[in-house]
C-alpha cells in the first residue's frame, strides 16, 4: 500500500535528496512544495494545507499545549542557528552590550517564533535581560501571524503576562522603523528583497546602513562561546505530520524519520567529498578534516534532548505555554527512542 502525502518544506542540502527523489519514503508518495517557512507555518496552523511539513517548534508546542490535535511532531531538524548573534542595534541608541537592551524598543517579526524564543532565552540566561524589560514591536499582522493562527498564540492583542507587545503599522516595517529611529534594536530580521518571503515586509539591507551595527561585532566568536559553554546548537524547526494520518497509519511517522535521516547522511557525505579538494590542495588546514567529520546537525531525540527540553523550558518561562511541555506530548511515540 502506498499513501500519497502533500509535503511543504524548505530547500537545503539536508532536504534536497527528498525533493529530488534520491531518497524515497517507504510506502509513501510525496507531492512536494518548496516555500519559505514563515508562510508554511502560518498556512499549516491556520488552514492545515499540507499533510507533512516543516514546523516551528515553538508553535507546535504552544498549539499542543492549548489542546490543538492537528499535528504530531517528528524529530527531523532541518535548520539551526545562533540567533542571538544576529541582533541589530542603532549606533546612537546607547547599546554596547546585551544589558543595554533594557528599556529599549526592540523589533521582531513574530513574538512566538522559535528564533525569538531562543533570542530572549539567551538574553535572559546569559546576560540577565528579561523580556519584560524590553518593549517588543511585532511586524506580522494578527491575520497573517503564527500567533493569530494559534489558539492562545502571542500577538499585540494577547501578550504573555507582564510583557509588552506592540503592533507595527501596516505602512511600516522593522527595517524602516529601525532606520528612522522608531526602534532601538531588531532582535531578528528578514530582508524579503534578498530572499522573497510572503509574510515579511522589510526591504532594507540593514548590514549596509550606516546608522546600524551588529550587537555582537564578532558573531562567530559569540556563537562559539555560547556553544562551548552550553553544548546547545539552537533548533528552530522540526517536522509535523497530520495527526489523523499518523493515527490511521502509525508506520508512516517512523518511515518519514528514516528517510530524512538517510537524506541527512547523504548531505554529510557530500560535505566531506567537497571538503576533500580543499584539504588535498592545502586550501584549508588538515585538521579541518577532523572537525568536519563531527556531525553537529543530527536528527532524532537522543542527540538533541538537551536542546529540545531547554526549548520547552524557555517557552514556559516566556509565558507561551502554561506548563513545561514533555517531548512525548508532541512527538510521535514511534520516534521517541531515536
Amino acid at each position: 500500500m502506498t499513501i500519497q502525502l502533500s509535503l511543504a518544506i524548505s530547500s537545503n542540502p539536508r532536504t534536497w535528496p527528498i525533493l529530488d527523489g534520491t531518497v524515497k519514503i517507504d510506502g509513501v508518495e510525496l507531492i512536494p512544495t518548496v516555500m519559505f517557512p514563515s508562510e508554511m507555518f502560518w498556512r499549516q496552523l491556520k488552514f492545515q494545507d499540507f499533510d507533512l511539513s516543516e514546523m516551528s517548534l515553538s508553535s507546535l508546542m504552544l498549539a499542543t499545549a492549548q489542546g490543538n490535535r492537528d499535528w504530531v511532531g517528528l524529530p527531523i531538524f532541518t535548520t539551526r542557528k545562533f540567533f542571538h548573534t544576529e541582533i541589530f542595534v542603532r549606533k546612537d541608541a546607547g547599546i554596547e552590550t546585551p544589558a543595554d537592551l533594557r528599556g529599549k524598543r526592540v523589533g521582531i517579526p513574530e513574538f512566538q517564533q522559535t528564533a525569538a524564543v531562543w533570542i530572549r532565552a539567551v538574553l535572559q540566561h546569559e546576560f540577565g535581560v528579561h523580556q519584560h524589560e524590553m518593549e517588543h514591536w511585532m511586524e506580522r499582522l494578527p491575520s497573517q501571524s503564527h500567533g493569530g493562527a494559534t489558539s492562545g498564540g502571542a500577538t499585540a492583542q494577547q501578550a504573555p503576562p507582564g510583557t509588552t507587545i506592540k503592533q507595527i503599522p501596516i505602512e511600516k516595517n522593522l527595517g524602516s522603523m529601525l532606520v528612522a529611529g522608531e526602534l532601538d534594536a531588531v532582535l531578528h530580521y528578514y530582508d524579503h528583497r534578498r530572499e522573497p518571503k510572503t509574510l515579511e515586509r522589510s526591504t532594507i539591507d540593514l548590514r549596509a546602513r550606516p546608522e546600524v551595527k551588529s550587537l555582537f561585532p564578532d558573531r562567530i566568536a559569540e556563537g562559539i562561546r555560547f556553544y562551548q559553554k552550553t553544548g546547545m546548537f539552537p533548533i528552530n524547526h522540526g517536522m509535523a505530520l497530520r495527526r489523523s494520518i499518523a493515527e490511521k497509519h502509525p508506520w508512516i511517522a517512523f518511515n518519514v524519520y528514516k528517510a530524512f535521516k538517510k537524506a541527512a547522511d547523504i548531505a554529510d557525505r557530500q560535505r566531506m567529498d567537497h571538503a576533500q579538494y580543499h584539504i588535498w590542495t592545502g586550501g584549508v588546514p588538515r585538521d579541518v578534516e577532523k572537525a568536519l567529520q563531527q556531525n553537529v546537525l543530527r536528527h532524532g531525540i537522543s542527540a538533541n534532548r538537551k536542546t529540545l527540553e531547554a526549548t520547552a523550558v524557555y517557552s514556559h518561562e516566556q509565558g507561551l505555554t502554561p506548563r513545561v511541555m514533555k517531548l512525548e506530548e508532541f512527538f510521535a511515540s514511534s520516534t521517541l527512542d531515536t
